[in-house]
């Protein structure tokens, strides 16, 4: 996959922290620098180490389902997309704490939580055979980035976006499974 294919998955899986990070950045009194930088590497570092393990699931089943990965590769894509749309119009979240800052033990909850779907993608990653170093640190540097960018776009926008977002993130990945799917074909 080329570094494009894989920044849009980065973007995509960034959208769930990238709507805390608004939610967090809209209520913010101060300190808001220091915590864009706590959230952004908090999310950024899950990002990243996800895909890794995934991948390394990924790898013992390769010879099992080498001749229909793509397939796999899509609907694992497809269900993540799905299930991102789903709760961006269905399921209210308790994303953040009263007062703007995020406990350490909610923000790392949260970290893994909106991280769970770079595990599975870092699966389908293993399946057509990309690097999935380079695949993660690229997304954990784009999820830091967003991260970062969405706590002081939240103080300009509040929760405007936040179910847009998702939404967004979903169809992207649905996107990128798709054209797995057909590049295979």
């Amino acid at each position: 996959m080329v570094i494009t294919g894989i920044i849009m998955i980065g973007l995509a899986l960034s959208m769930d922290a990238f709507a805390v990070s608004i939610a967090t950045g809209a209520s913010l009194k101060k300190d808001r620098f220091f915590e864009a930088l706590r959230i952004a590497t908090a999310f950024g570092f899950f990002q990243a180490i996800m895909p890794i393990i995934g991948a390394g699931i990924g790898i013992k089943f390769k010879n099992l389902i080498s001749d229909w990965d793509h397939w796999v590769a899509f609907l694992i894509l497809l269900i993540i997309g799905l299930k991102m749309i789903y709760e961006a119009h269905f399921i209210e979240k308790e994303e953040k704490k009263e007062g703007g800052v995020l406990s350490y033990k909610t923000l790392i909850i949260l970290s893994i939580g909106t991280s769970i779907d770079a595990m599975a993608t870092g699966f389908s990653i293993s399946l057509i055979g990309d690097n999935i170093i380079f695949s993660a640190m690229i997304i954990g540097i784009v999820t830091f980035l967003v991260c970062f960018c969405g706590v002081f776009l939240g103080e300009k926008i509040g929760h405007f976006l936040e179910g847009k977002i998702e939404t967004a993130g979903g169809i992207i990945l649905i996107l990128v499974g798709l054209k797995i799917l057909l590049s295979h074909l």
